[in-house]
């Protein structure tokens, strides 16, 4: 996909991603824009989908969700009815945070959080091996998080 971002608007996204609560007054200053010049920017990198939305980084271990995990998920069979099943059940769990689809030896990587080792295995046992066509998962606790970020390269 071709992009039509200019150097200002690569700066604007950057510093978002920095901080999405940043006023557009300090905003503008940062880039170097009027204020109104750039509530319109950030308008228009909006309506075509270059910001998606704004939310906080909550602190996990706080919340009761230290334990991160991975889970590589192999279906029974690949089939798009198959896919459309899990696909669907997977999105209803609020333990995934997130699913993809990958290539390889597996079909889908799983990413979780939960409080501890105890509550990973009743959250496989309850939720994760009653999904629609598991015939196998491989668990990787992480010991420890080198980086976390969900910002993109602009």
């Amino acid at each position: 996909m071709e992009t039509n971002l200019d150097a200002l608007d690569r700066k604007l996204l950057s510093v978002l991603q920095e901080d999405g609560r940043i006023a557009v007054v300090d905003l503008a200053d940062r880039i170097g824009l009027s204020p109104t010049a750039t509530s319109e920017r950030i308008k228009r990198l909006t309506r075509d989908g270059y910001i998606l939305g704004y939310s906080a980084r909550l602190n996990a271990a706080l919340l009761g969700r230290g334990l991160l995990v991975f889970i590589e998920v192999k279906l029974d069979r690949t089939t798009p009815d198959v896919f459309e099943h899990f696909a669907d059940a997977v999105a209803r769990a609020p333990e995934v945070l997130e699913c993809h689809m990958v290539a390889g030896g597996f079909d889908y990587l799983i990413k979780t959080r939960v409080a501890d080792m105890a509550a990973y295995r009743r959250f496989l046992g309850e939720v994760l091996l009653s999904l629609p066509g598991v015939r196998e998962t491989h668990t990787f606790a992480v010991m420890e998080e080198v980086k976390n970020t969900t910002a993109l390269p602009v």
